[in-house]
């Protein structure tokens, strides 16, 4: 059976449970991959921990490291100021909440949202070893996030959008839970406008990060359509052929 003959939640269920096993993994040995989801194709040296510096890495626990499956740096992405309120989409082992939680400071606050209960624990367990106070896990999925509407000033999110069943859902809630003014700074993959659904299945699994993404024009129409402005998809590194790793901005209007 191939993935576009998976029902939704087929499909969300897979990468559910994948990250449950990747989660597991870490708590069981300490030992994480570095591949987006465990793809099928070999994509190490562009996925993982292997994207932030060896100071950041060195500023958290071993497990919040190891656990990294993304294909970005989006608190860099972001370009976090002390006092904001954050948001990681798909949160995982915590690598981005705990990084966003430095970078606001004390007078800020870090959400990271997850589905997956294995990934929550091991966030909560690594903010309990980074001595993070500034930061909440929630349990919730990315197109329903449970966070009132104009509660946080930033977004983020490291190569989860594209592991989403329902997209516009996922650009829509984004837009509700921030505030007027408010930006989202994402890492994704993203696919080259000339490869269909079909080329992008071909090239690696739903799972692994790769036959669930968008088109840069998909990306910027999706955005525009949620009333996002000054959106922006800017290539970074070859996933596979024809799909990238990207940084994704895009701005709420304050009126």
């Amino acid at each position: 059976m191939t993935t576009t003959q998976k029902s939704p939640q087929d499909v969300q269920e897979e990468v559910r449970a994948r990250y449950a096993e990747a989660a597991l993994k870490v708590e069981g040995d300490g030992c994480g991959g570095s591949s987006c989801c465990g793809g099928a194709v070999d994509v190490d040296e562009s996925f993982g921990a292997v994207l932030y510096d060896s100071d950041q890495q060195q500023e958290l626990p071993a497990e919040a490291v190891a656990a990294s499956l993304g294909c970005g740096n989006p608190t860099a992405v972001a370009a976090l100021a002390e006092g904001e309120r954050v948001l990681d989409l798909g949160s995982g082992g915590g690598i981005d909440v705990l990084l966003s939680a430095r970078r606001v400071g004390e007078s800020g606050f870090a959400y990271g949202v997850d589905m997956t209960d294995e990934m929550l624990d091991l966030a909560r367990e690594n903010a309990a070893k980074a001595g993070a106070t500034n930061v909440e896990f929630l349990k919730g999925t990315i197109e329903d996030v449970p966070l009132p509407d104009g509660s946080v000033d930033v977004v983020i999110s490291n190569c989860v959008i594209n592991l989403s069943v329902d997209k516009p859902k996922v650009i829509a809630e984004m837009y509700r839970v921030l505030v007027p003014g408010g930006r989202i700074g994402i890492s994704d993959v993203v696919a080259e406008d000339h490869l269909d659904a079909d080329a992008r299945a071909d090239r690696g699994s739903y799972v692994g990060c790769i036959a669930g993404a968008l088109s840069r024009s998909e990306y910027l129409e999706g955005l525009a359509a949620a009333g996002f402005v000054a959106a922006e998809v800017e290539f970074t590194h070859e996933a596979v052929p024809g799909m990238h790793g990207a940084i994704v901005r895009a701005t709420k209007p304050t009126a």
